[in-house]
């Protein structure tokens, strides 16, 4: 079997996470090229040897023999970087979102469709083995018809200030992945979002033009419902958890922590704290999503996370924006309008 040739461009934390995981754990890939364009290309050849590098994205993406490309670069080039896999006819994974404009994202999701090529999104967390195990759960009616489900999301500590100004803004850059999980869970679309933000973290969060601190509700088509609360900031760790409500029992998914000890003495019980970082957090996700993506493009089947759930993660993400503005529930048909 011909090896799947794939360019990676970004040579970021998040590009050099799957680089790192194909060249370790996929040896029926092959990595024809690495783009980035302020990387050292004499310190990526001492750490990465013979694979091509170059600041030129196009110089890569252009050589017939290339199936894929791996877009990790900062979310204002991914549009750019699909245009350009699109011009040379290369299926696409793509950290999210597509675009920070819904118009824009629309768009390129139509084009990648019409052009008949595979595009998955990088929702990362969909592919962490205990949210796998959950949703398999949910889907062999472990716990009948899911009625509510909750998720906390809480980042360890404020990212810097001038990523915040360029990120598109909580909802966008962060809650994106809740609202794409609620979605995976549920296996239901949502009609409706309230949500309320705060600047309870850090003015300089504020001044910045956004808040560091969320409650969103989402309702689903049958009534159904989603509650997310998220911060910036939680003193005791990365605080990823989930919990699922149905009519026949409960499902949750408590913290990964960084040991499973826990100790009883005379003045209490104690246990270890979350772990400190997403990399760590979601490291087997990240491992997970590229298999899938690599299975789906060798075996010829259906992307799992594909250009439309990124496109309604990102219309759900600017009704909750909206609902902050407008102090109002905002209808996905509402958001839905523009387009």
């Amino acid at each position: 079997m011909k090896k799947l040739s794939l360019v990676l461009i970004g040579m970021g934390r998040i590009g050099k996470i799957h680089l790192n995981n194909i060249l370790r754990h996929f040896p029926e890939v092959q990595i024809s090229g690495v783009a980035d364009r302020d990387y050292n290309p004499e310190q990526f050849a001492l750490e990465y040897g013979k694979i091509p590098f170059s600041r030129d994205a196009a110089s890569l993406v252009e050589n017939p023999e290339v199936d894929a490309v791996l877009i990790c670069t900062p979310t204002s080039t991914h549009a750019d970087m699909i245009r350009l896999a699109l011009q040379y006819g290369k299926h696409i994974f793509c950290e999210k979102p597509v675009d920070l404009s819904l118009e824009t994202t629309k768009q390129l999701v139509d084009q990648v469709q019409s052009a008949g090529i595979k595009m998955m999104l990088g929702f990362n967390r969909r592919f962490d083995p205990d949210f796998l195990h959950a949703q398999r759960q949910i889907k062999e009616g472990r716990i009948g018809d899911v009625q509510i489900v909750k998720i906390t999301s809480r980042d360890p500590g404020l990212p810097p200030i001038d990523y915040i100004k360029n990120s598109g803004g909580l909802f966008m850059d962060m809650v994106i992945h809740d609202f794409d999980m609620v979605r995976y869970i549920m296996q239901k679309e949502v009609k409706e979002v309230y949500a309320r933000g705060r600047v309870l973290v850090d003015p300089k969060v504020g001044e910045a033009g956004d808040i560091d601190t969320a409650l969103t509700t989402l309702i689903f088509e049958d009534d159904s419902y989603a509650v997310i609360d998220n911060s910036r900031e939680a003193i005791y760790g990365y605080d990823q958890r989930l919990e699922i409500f149905g009519n026949k029992g409960m499902l949750q998914v408590e913290n990964n922590l960084h040991n499973r000890n826990i100790v009883y003495d005379k003045q209490g019980i104690h246990q270890s704290l979350p772990l400190d970082f997403f990399m760590d957090r979601y490291a087997a996700s990240y491992l997970n999503e590229m298999k899938f993506f690599i299975e789906a493009l060798q075996n010829h089947q259906p992307i799992p996370v594909s250009g439309k759930d990124g496109l309604e993660a990102v219309v759900i993400a600017t009704a909750a924006k909206w609902s902050v503005e407008k102090k109002r529930p905002v209808s996905i048909a509402e958001v839905k309008a523009i387009l």
